[in-house]
């Protein structure tokens, strides 16, 4: 039988690191300097106002504006994309403290599908057929969860 090699806390600490390093500056950056950059371009060409106007209505039940739905898709596409979203909207006064509140919930639990669409269930072989539903379980927490930060914030004054 093989022995099994022993390391101390010092080197496991050291290689997790390295580890979140790589996944930080490889996965997650570009994730969300894209963002930002879709984000300006939506704003220099107006179609970030047409969005929010288009969407207002709905996003108002949330509690939100309308320029936050950009949020919720980029989320949909990848987490870091939707954290980038809500940082850049913040940054630039469309989005408060409140608003960033109430998303960041739903960010996590629209959980990057289109990525986890091809990483994760096409791998695993799902029957394409559930994808609808895999995909609306998750929207409708998302909702839920919106809801509920709303709620909260409300309550709490």
């Amino acid at each position: 039988m093989a022995q099994e090699k022993k390391g101390n806390i010092v080197d496991a600490f050291v290689e997790g690191a390295r580890n979140g390093f790589h996944i930080g500056i490889n996965s997650i950056a570009p994730n969300v300097v894209f963002a930002f950059a879709m984000i300006s371009v939506l704003e220099i060409t107006g179609l970030l106002d047409l969005i929010g106007n288009l969407f207002g209505p709905v996003m108002l039940i949330f509690g939100l504006p309308g320029k936050a739905v950009a949020v919720l898709i980029a989320a949909w596409m990848s987490m870091g994309g939707g954290v980038g979203v809500a940082a850049s909207l913040h940054a630039s006064g469309a989005l408060n403290a409140n608003h960033v509140t109430i998303l960041l919930p739903t960010i996590f639990l629209l959980g990057a599908q289109i990525q986890y669409m091809g990483r994760l269930l096409g791998t695993a072989d799902v029957n394409t057929k559930y994808y609808p539903m895999l995909f609306g379980i998750c929207i409708l927490n998302g909702l839920i969860g919106m809801l509920v930060m709303n709620g909260l914030l409300l309550f709490m004054g």
